[in-house]
C-alpha cells in the first residue's frame, strides 16, 4: 500500500508539471512567502483533469473521482515536499498546514456521476464528486466561515503546547462546530486543547438554494406532458473564490461533493461546490419543413408569412382566424425574449371581457418558451428577503416568479386583482427593468444596512377584465373616438406596459366557430379539430420561436426614418396644453422592438419599412385605446381587416397595408418635421 501511495504521489507531481499546475502552485507560494506572515493554513486550489490523470495512473484517477478527500491528502504531501525542497515558503512548518482543494474540470458523462434530487436514492454518504444542474431560486449574502485554525495543548510542559501540530481544516460538508470546538484533547498527554485565535483563518461563504430545471414545466400552468415527477430544492455552499459567482434566476451546472448537514433536529441535503458553469440554452438550428414551405409560398410579400403564422397559431385552444391581432402580438413578444440587460422588451396588456379564452391562449403561449412562467397567486412576483433557514440568521434573497422567468415571459394573470402597492412596484419595474431590495443589517445580524438591485430581464403579460369593476370599461364615444375608460389602472402603469390590446371578439359573425371549438374541446380535450393543428404542432412552434428569437437583426435606414418620422409627428399631434405630449419617450424603443420582432418572425435579418409599418399600426391601435384617435385615423382592426381564408384575401390585405403605408407617409409629411421620409408615390 505504501508503494502504491508513493507511486501516486510521483504521478501527481508529474501531472502538475505537465499541466502547468506546478507553475501556478509556485506563484501562489511566492505570494505567501512575500507576505512574511505566518499562517495556520496555506490554501491551494489545484485544477484537475480526470481524463488526463486516469491516463497517467488509473488508481490515482479513481481516487480523485471516488475518494477526493484521500486524493487531496496525496497532493498535500506532494505540495509539502515541493515547498520544503525548493524552499518556497519559509514560514511553513508542518504538512498539516497545507489545505488542498481539488477542482475537477469535468466528470465522466455517465449516469452514475449525475446527481438529481428528483430521483432516488440520493447518495450523500459517498463523499465523492457528482455533477448536477439547476436554477438558483434563493441566495444568501456572503458571510464568514473558518477555513482553518491552530490549536495548542494547555499543558505548558507538553511539546505540543507550541508549534503547528494541531491544525483543524474545513472539510466538505463540515459545520463550523466540526472545525472549531472546545472539546479537543492532546493525543500525547490528554490535556485539553485551546485555539490560538491569532492564527484563525477566515474565508467567504455563501449559501444558495437551487432546484431542478424541471420545475419550470410545473410553473407553466399548461403542458402536454402528462408525466409526474418529484421536485425538491437543494442547498449549495459556495466558498471563497466561488462566492458571488452565481446570479439568482440563472441556470448552472455544478460539480461538488454531496453531504448532509445537521441543523438541530433537521437534516439538510447540500452540495459543497468545487466548480460552477453557467448553462446557456442552445436554440435549434432549424425550423420545420412545413414552416419552410409556408415561407416559400408567401415569399412575394413581407406581410403574408407573419399573417399566416398568426392566423393558424394556437389552433389547439382557439379556432384559426380568430384573435389574429392578439396572436400576432403574442408571437412578436415570444421572439423578442433574451437574457441581455439591454434587451428590447415587449410587454402585453390585454383588455377583454372573455377572460377564460384569453387566459387559455396566453397560458398556452408561454409554454412555447423554456422560461415561460405563470405566476401562482400564492407566491411573490418579485424577489423578497427572509431569514436563512440553515441557522445562520443571515439574509436570504428569494427569487420570485419574475426571476424564474429570466429571458422569457412572466404571465401575471388578471391585473385588476392586484393591490395598489403591487401595481406601484410593477410600474417601477416596468420603467427601470430593475427591482431593489432593502436588507436591514440589525435584523439579519449585519453591521450595516444593504441595498441590492437586481436586473429584471423578462417580458410581462397580463390582462384586465372589463367586467371586473362596477365602473365598466366601455368605449367613451362622448369623450374621444376610440378611447376606452381605463381609470381602474394608473396611467403610468398603462404606459409601462407599452402595448395595449383590446379584444373586440367575439362578434356576431365569429362567435359560432369559437363556441363550436369550446364545446368540442369540452367533450374531448385531446381531439384535433383542425388540419393545421397536425401540420403545425406545438413542438413545431417551439422550435420555430427558439430559432427566430436567436436571429440577429439590424435596422435599415428606411425603417429608422419611417419610425422617427411617425414618432415626431405623433408627439406633435397627441399633445395637450396641460400635460404635453401623450407619447412617452419609451414609445420610440417600443417601435424599434416591435419592428425587430416582426423581422425575426419573418425570418429576416434586416428591418424593412414593411416591418416598421406593422409596428406603427400596433402602437397606434394601442394609443387609440388610451387616448383616442389621432389625425392618422387608422381602422379599428388595422392589421387584419379581412378574414384570411384564401390567397385573394391575403392579396387584399397587402393592398390595404400599402394604402396604410401611403397614408402614413402623408401623415408624416403633414405633421412631421420633414426631411426624414421619402414620399415618392409608386
Amino acid at each position: 500500500m505504501e508503494e502504491e501511495i508513493q507511486k501516486m504521489k510521483e504521478i501527481g507531481l508529474i501531472y502538475l508539471d505537465r499541466s502547468g499546475g506546478l507553475q501556478k502552485f509556485m506563484h501562489d507560494c511566492k505570494k505567501y512567502n512575500d507576505s512574511k506572515q505566518s499562517y495556520a493554513v496555506y490554501r491551494f486550489v489545484i485544477s484537475i483533469n480526470p481524463s488526463d490523470i486516469a491516463e497517467l495512473d488509473a488508481t490515482l484517477g479513481n481516487y480523485i473521482l471516488h475518494n477526493p478527500i484521500k486524493a487531496a491528502e496525496i497532493f498535500q504531501s506532494v505540495c509539502f515536499v515541493a515547498i520544503k525542497t525548493l524552499s518556497l515558503i519559509e514560514q511553513l512548518q508542518t504538512e498539516a498546514q497545507i489545505s488542498i482543494l481539488l477542482k475537477p474540470t469535468h466528470l465522466p458523462p455517465l449516469p452514475s456521476y449525475v446527481l438529481s434530487l428528483s430521483a432516488f436514492p440520493f447518495n450523500y454518504t459517498s463523499h465523492r464528486f457528482y455533477m448536477s444542474e439547476g436554477i438558483v431560486i434563493a441566495m444568501g449574502i456572503v458571510t464568514k466561515y473558518t477555513q482553518g485554525a491552530r490549536f495548542l495543548c494547555t499543558e505548558e510542559t507538553c511539546p505540543f503546547s507550541e508549534g503547528f501540530r494541531y491544525i483543524r481544516v474545513h472539510l466538505p460538508g463540515a459545520t463550523e462546530s466540526a472545525t472549531v470546538r472546545n472539546d479537543f484533547v492532546c493525543s500525547l498527554c490528554s490535556s485539553p486543547l485551546q485555539e490560538d485565535m491569532k492564527f484563525r483563518v477566515l474565508g467567504d461563504k455563501q449559501i444558495v438554494e437551487m432546484i431542478d430545471a424541471k420545475v419550470l414545466n410545473a410553473l407553466k400552468g399548461y403542458s402536454n406532458n402528462k408525466s409526474h415527477f418529484r421536485i425538491q430544492a437543494f442547498t449549495v455552499f459556495l466558498r471563497d473564490e466561488l462566492a458571488n459567482r452565481m446570479t439568482i434566476g440563472n441556470h448552472y451546472k455544478i460539480i461538488g461533493i454531496p453531504t448532509c448537514v445537521q441543523n438541530g433536529p433537521q437534516a439538510t441535503a447540500c452540495i459543497e461546490v468545487s466548480s460552477v458553469q453557467l448553462c446557456k440554452p442552445n436554440g435549434p438550428s432549424f425550423i420545420g419543413e412545413n414552416f419552410k414551405y409556408l415561407l416559400s409560398l408567401t415569399s412575394n410579400s413581407c406581410w403574408r408569412f407573419t399573417a399566416m403564422l398568426a392566423n393558424i397559431f394556437a389552433s389547439q385552444v382557439v379556432p384559426p382566424g380568430t384573435y389574429n391581432t392578439l396572436k400576432l402580438a403574442v408571437l412578436l413578444s415570444l421572439v423578442q425574449t433574451c437574457e441581455k440587460e439591454s434587451a428590447d422588451y415587449l410587454d402585453l396588456l390585454v383588455v377583454t371581457s372573455d377572460t377564460l379564452v384569453i387566459d387559455r391562449l396566453l397560458n398556452y403561449s408561454i409554454c412555447l418558451l423554456p422560461r415561460g412562467i405563470r405566476h401562482p397567486s400564492s407566491s411573490d412576483i418579485f424577489p423578497s428577503v427572509s431569514k436563512d433557514k440553515h441557522g445562520t440568521g443571515s439574509a436570504s434573497i428569494q427569487a420570485g416568479s419574475v426571476l424564474l422567468a429570466k429571458g422569457g415571459i412572466c404571465y401575471i394573470g388578471d391585473l385588476s386583482t392586484y393591490k395598489k402597492d403591487k401595481l406601484e412596484l410593477l410600474q417601477s419595474v416596468l420603467e427601470s427593468r430593475t427591482t431593489t431590495l432593502f436588507i436591514p443589517g440589525k435584523k439579519y445580524g449585519e453591521e450595516a444596512d444593504q441595498q441590492v438591485t437586481i436586473p429584471v430581464q423578462t417580458n410581462f403579460w397580463s390582462y384586465v377584465d372589463v367586467d371586473s369593476s362596477s365602473k365598466k370599461h366601455t368605449l367613451k364615444d362622448s369623450f374621444l373616438i376610440g378611447q376606452m375608460d381605463l381609470s381602474l389602472l394608473p396611467p403610468n402603469l398603462l404606459d409601462g406596459f407599452g402595448l395595449l390590446l383590446y379584444d373586440e371578439f367575439p362578434s356576431c359573425r365569429l362567435s359560432f366557430p369559437l363556441v363550436h371549438h369550446v364545446l368540442k374541446k369540452a367533450i374531448n380535450p385531446e381531439a384535433t379539430l383542425y388540419r393545421v393543428s397536425q401540420q403545425f404542432r406545438t413542438q413545431d412552434y417551439e422550435e420555430f420561436i427558439l430559432f427566430a428569437k436567436n436571429l440577429h437583426v439590424e435596422m435599415s435606414s428606411e425603417a429608422e426614418n419611417l419610425i422617427q418620422g411617425y414618432y415626431l409627428a405623433s408627439r406633435r399631434v397627441r399633445r395637450d396644453s396641460m400635460h404635453g405630449s401623450n407619447l412617452s419617450a419609451s414609445a420610440l424603443k417600443l417601435l424599434i422592438s416591435l419592428s425587430k420582432a416582426h423581422t425575426k418572425l419573418s425570418l429576416r435579418k434586416k428591418v424593412l419599412e414593411e416591418d416598421a409599418l406593422i409596428a406603427i399600426l400596433l402602437l397606434e391601435s394601442s394609443l387609440t385605446l388610451k387616448h383616442g384617435k389621432s389625425a392618422l385615423c387608422i381602422e379599428p382592426n388595422a392589421l387584419f381587416p379581412f378574414d384570411l381564408s384564401n390567397e385573394n384575401s391575403l392579396h387584399q390585405r397587402d393592398i390595404y397595408l400599402q394604402k396604410c403605408h401611403h397614408h402614413l407617409l402623408k401623415f408624416i409629411s403633414a405633421y412631421g418635421p420633414g426631411g426624414h421620409v421619402n414620399t415618392n408615390e409608386e
